[in-house]
C-alpha cells in the first residue's frame, strides 16, 4: 500500500509490480495533482551536490532516464521525457569560490563530471555572460539538464498500471495496526484499504499521516515561484544556471524560466502552506529581473509571460530526503521531505524503495544515510546546494 501517488509514490509502485510482481495499491487524494509537487516541478538534474548520497541518487536517475523510453514503454508506445543534457553552471563570487571549490572535488570523487572555470574561461564558452563580480564557475559537462517532470510522472503510472498496479482516488486518514504492523489504510470515506506493508510518500503532508506512527516529520509545504519568460535574446548553449544571489534560469521551450528563494526565507516570509496562486511578483522584479539584466546584458528586452508556483517538501532538519523504515514498525515506510529534488530523484529512490519494501534488503544504493533515524540526533547531514 503507497499513500501518495505522486512521481515518488508512482515510480515505486511501478517498480514493486514490474520488478518484484507485487500486488500494488496507491491512495491519491487528488488524481488532478493540482498542488502536487511532481505535477509542478521545474524538472532539473544535477550531480552539483554537497552530499554523497544526493550525487548517487541523481547518478543513478539521470542513467534511468536516457532510457526511459525502453524501461516505461507499454504496447510498443515509448514515453519521451525531452531530456536535455546541457548542465548546471554555478556561478560564485570571491566569498563563494572556496565552498564551490570543496564541492567539486567531492563531486569528482564520487566520479560526476563538473568542471571548475575562471572568468575568462566562462566568458570563452559563454560570451553573453557578463562575469563582473564572480571569481568560478563549475559546470555540469554531462548527467545534468532538465527534462518533462509531469510526462515521466504519467509514464510511471501508465507502467505501474500496465503492470497491474492500482491507484484508487481516495485520502488516508488512519491506520489499523497492531503488534507493530501496519494491517490497513482507512481513508476519508472510512473504507478499509489493506496493507501488508506501507510507503508513506504524500510529499509535503505526509507529517500527519506519520505521526500517527510516532514519527515526528519537520516536512512542511514551501511555495517557490517559477516565472515564464519571454525574449528576443538566444543564448547559444545555455545551461542551467545559478546565480551567487540564488538567481537561476534555464531555457524552456523557446523561452526561459527563472526563480529564486523567496525574500526573506528563514523568516515568518516564508510560512508553511502558502497560497499557490499568491505569486511574489516583487521577487521577480526586486531581484530576479535587475539580477538577470546585470548577468546577461542581452536580457535588457525581456517580459514575463506567466508565472506558476509549487511546493518544496522542506525538511527543516536538513534539507534532505527522509527515506527508510519508520522506526518500531516492520512493515512501514516513509519517502519524504527531499527538499525541492525529489522529481530528479524519483527513479533511484523508486527502485531502492521497491527493493527494500519487497526483500527487506538494500539493493544496489544504500539509503541507510537518509534513515528516519537521524532525525532524532543533533548530527545532520547537510544538503548545501539546495536552490
Amino acid at each position: 500500500m503507497i499513500v501518495g501517488g505522486g512521481v515518488i509514490g508512482a515510480a515505486t509502485a511501478c517498480f514493486l509490480a514490474r520488478d518484484h510482481g507485487a500486488e500494488v495499491t496507491v491512495l491519491e487524494r487528488d488524481p488532478s495533482y493540482r498542488q502536487a509537487s511532481s505535477a509542478l516541478s521545474a524538472s532539473s538534474i544535477r550531480q552539483q551536490f554537497s552530499t554523497p548520497i544526493n550525487i548517487a541518487l541523481s547518478q543513478a536517475s539521470i542513467e534511468f532516464l536516457r532510457r526511459v523510453g525502453d524501461e516505461l514503454g507499454v504496447d510498443g508506445a515509448q514515453p519521451a521525457i525531452g531530456l536535455v543534457e546541457a548542465g548546471y553552471l554555478y556561478l560564485a563570487s570571491a566569498a563563494g569560490a572556496p565552498r564551490l571549490r570543496a564541492n567539486q572535488a567531492l563531486q569528482r570523487a564520487q566520479g560526476a563530471e563538473i568542471e571548475l572555470l575562471d572568468t575568462a574561461a566562462l566568458q570563452a564558452r559563454w560570451p553573453w555572460l557578463a562575469t563582473d563580480g564572480l571569481a568560478l564557475g563549475a559546470h555540469g559537462a554531462r548527467g545534468e539538464g532538465w527534462f518533462d517532470g509531469p510526462a515521466l510522472h504519467a509514464a510511471f503510472k501508465r507502467k505501474a498500471r500496465a503492470c497491474g498496479a492500482r491507484f484508487v482516488h481516495a485520502e488516508a486518514r488512519a491506520f489499523a495496526a497492531r503488534a507493530g504492523r501496519v494491517h490497513a489504510v482507512r481513508d476519508a470515506q472510512g473504507r478499509r484499504h489493506a496493507a501488508s506493508a506501507l510507503l508513506i510518500a504524500a510529499g509535503a503532508w505526509s507529517a500527519p499521516l506519520a505521526a500517527q506512527l510516532g514519527l515526528v516529520l519537520p516536512v512542511s509545504a514551501k511555495k517557490r515561484d517559477v516565472f515564464v519568460l519571454d525574449s528576443p535574446a538566444r543564448l547559444p548553449g545555455c545551461p542551467l544556471i545559478v546565480d551567487p544571489s540564488g538567481v537561476w534560469l534555464r531555457p524552456e521551450g523557446t523561452g526561459f524560466i527563472a526563480g529564486a528563494p523567496p525574500r526573506g526565507i528563514g523568516n515568518c516570509s516564508d510560512p508553511d502552506d502558502a497560497p499557490l496562486d499568491a505569486i511574489d511578483h516583487g521577487l521577480f522584479d526586486d531581484l530576479i529581473w535587475p539580477t538577470l539584466a546585470a548577468r546577461i546584458p542581452a536580457f535588457e528586452a525581456l517580459r514575463v509571460r506567466s508565472a506558476w508556483a509549487g511546493y518544496y517538501e522542506m525538511n527543516a532538519f536538513d534539507h534532505n530526503g527522509v527515506v527508510g523504515a519508520v522506526p518500531g514498525w516492520a512493515n512501514a515506510h516513509i519517502a519524504c521531505g527531499f527538499s525541492g529534488h525529489g522529481m530528479q530523484h524519483a527513479p533511484a529512490l523508486g527502485q531502492a524503495l521497491a527493493t527494500r519494501i519487497a526483500s527487506g534488503h538494500d539493493g544496489a544504493l544504500d539509503l541507510s544515510a537518509l534513515a528516519p533515524e537521524r532525525l532524532q540526533g543533533s548530527a545532520r547531514m547537510i544538503e548545501d546546494n539546495v536552490i
